[in-house]
């Protein structure tokens, strides 16, 4: 990891199957009650861009983004 590197817990509205891990640059995908949350190491902020124009593109509204350490 770089020094940029952060872990992040994206949350979304909507379900997304594990099987979206590989398309979100393997961070682990967790659905319950309507909701999926995503949680990783992102390498910087270009990769965070690139993370949430999938989520984006997916049309699944973001409800919170949050730096889970450093």
């Amino acid at each position: 990891m770089s020094a940029d590197t952060r872990v992040y817990e994206i949350r979304v509205q909507g379900e997304l199957a594990p099987r979206w891990s590989c398309w979100f640059a393997g961070l682990a995908v967790e659905t319950s009650d309507g909701e999926t949350v995503m949680v990783g190491p992102v390498d910087d902020q270009a990769a965070l861009h690139g993370l949430l124009a999938r989520i984006r593109d997916l049309g699944l509204p973001l409800l919170g983004l949050r730096v889970v350490d450093g």
